[in-house]
């Protein structure tokens, strides 16, 4: 079994694979928000949901939400310009072919002189050298061409804009209508626009509440990760933006840094972007890619992405079945049992780890109600699989993202805790997941099904 998880972006080469790529290893159904509308999304769904059911299978659905993407507006042909020329960003009445307009037209005011504007994902770099109410006039660095709707980033401007744009809210209220499982904002800046989003949803569905993760990809999400830990319930290292916004050579640290703090606040950790992005037109990775994904692994993500991949890519089963093989050849030198500075909420989920290196056991079997026990103990990383017993279906969908889960079962509650595993033995036997005289680590509260009462570790042999 992978230890680490597979999210896998939906789009045309994908579609009508999805059973198919549940059997190759996919954990996680990514769906982008910045393309097609809420039928086609809807239509996805189901289609995931009904996949997953026939292989009875817990594949969870992650919605990542568009975000404030800046752009700039409608250019008439291309627009060739070279080192030293100047043009203007505008709030509105264009008067030049050099003359660009832009999505968010306010954020011109949070622009100051000697701060730099980039196109076209960083491939046109310029510096603000006059500023006034209406307009700022760059300078152009570089050589390059511009066409309509390219993408604008700010990496050294404090820009005041949520990450929650009016379509967002409509896409946010639809995905939790829909009960997807896992929600990704895009362009955080800081916890406020995490508050946000989960205020939507909450509103939209009392009764159903998807973990919110953090997209990190701007400079301020980077200057902001503890508040935004705070508040999230997990995030992804975005490395396409990130990239742009604070420099290429700088995101192979910021990755590791963001992973290592969400590692040990126990919040789910995604890294994403082009992991595989030879194989949208080739058959096999490159060394590189293949090393990039392996030190993600290393590095303690919980989950690795695709995206164009399995999107438009021409091998999107291809590229899971690579994923898994990488992520299983990294498992045979993966560093488990992490050291922490043992907080008392983590007591028995340390205690678990330190157990399994004595024992090594075949599973630690977690019973849990929110999910939060089984996260604590993949925060320690043991090396015996986690089986995850939950009488909560949204529980058990979550915990598709969560590293070293190998197995989530849903039961019915019973609030004897002796009939309760019983019971799960009699089930893990008859699927010949566990046999007898196999050791297994259990972890419970003293009140079955309630949330935050985990409070007991046995050893039971089956």
């Amino acid at each position: 079994m992978k230890k680490a998880k597979i999210v896998a972006t939906l789009g045309p080469s994908s579609i009508d694979k999805i059973e198919d790529m549940i059997k190759a290893g996919v954990d996680v159904f990514r769906l982008n928000f910045s393309h097609a509308d809420h039928k086609t999304h809807k239509a996805s769904i189901k289609k995931i949901r009904e996949a997953a059911k026939k292989l009875n299978s817990k594949t969870a659905i992650l919605q990542d939400i568009s975000g404030p993407k800046i752009r700039i507006g409608e250019i008439n042909g291309i627009l060739e310009l070279k080192r030293g020329d100047k043009i203007r960003l505008v709030k509105k009445n264009p008067k030049s072919a050099y003359d660009l307009t832009i999505s968010y037209p306010e954020i011109i005011d949070h622009v100051n002189e000697g701060e730099y504007v980039f196109f076209a994902d960083g491939s046109i770099r310029t510096k603000v050298i006059e500023k006034t109410p209406d307009y700022l006039v760059l300078e152009v660095k570089n050589d390059g061409v511009l066409s309509s709707r390219k993408g604008v980033n700010f990496p050294h401007s404090n820009l005041k804009i949520s990450a929650i744009t009016p379509k967002d809210e409509k896409d946010l209220a639809f995905g939790a209508k829909n009960e997807v499982d896992i929600v990704a904002i895009s362009f955080v800046n800081r916890k406020e626009d995490i508050l946000k989003a989960k205020e939507i949803l909450k509103n939209a569905h009392p009764k159903h509440m998807p973990w919110v993760i953090a997209k990190i990809e701007t400079k301020q999400a980077v200057e902001n990760l503890d508040e935004i830990l705070e508040a999230a319930d997990g995030v992804m290292v975005a490395r396409g933006d990130l990239g742009i916004e604070v420099g290429i050579e700088k995101v192979p640290v910021i990755q590791k840094k963001i992973i290592r703090r969400a590692n040990k606040l126990k919040k789910p950790v995604i890294t994403a972007t082009q992991m595989l992005l030879s194989m949208v037109n080739s058959p096999f990775p490159t060394r590189a890619e293949v090393s990039d994904v392996a030190n993600a692994v290393m590095d303690g993500t919980d989950a690795v992405m695709l995206s164009d991949e399995t999107t438009v890519g021409k091998y999107p089963i291809k590229a899971v079945e690579v994923l898994v093989k990488i992520i299983q050849e990294i498992q045979s030198i993966y560093p488990y049992y992490k050291k922490y500075e043992i907080e008392d909420k983590d007591a028995i989920a340390a205690s678990v780890a330190d157990l399994c290196k004595g024992i090594e056991p075949k599973a630690i079997i977690s019973f849990t109600s929110s999910g939060t026990t089984v996260k604590s103990i993949a925060k320690y990383r043991p090396k015996s699989p986690i089986f995850a017993v939950t009488h909560s279906r949204d529980t058990s969908r979550k915990l598709k993202v969560v590293w070293g889960v190998e197995e989530i079962f849903e039961m019915p509650k019973i609030k004897d805790p002796e009939k309760l595993i019983h019971k799960f033995i009699e089930i893990a036997k008859k699927l010949n997941i566990l046999k007898e005289k196999d050791k297994v680590i259990i972890t419970m509260g003293s009140i079955v099904g309630k949330e935050g009462t985990t409070n007991m570790i046995r050893v039971v042999e089956v």
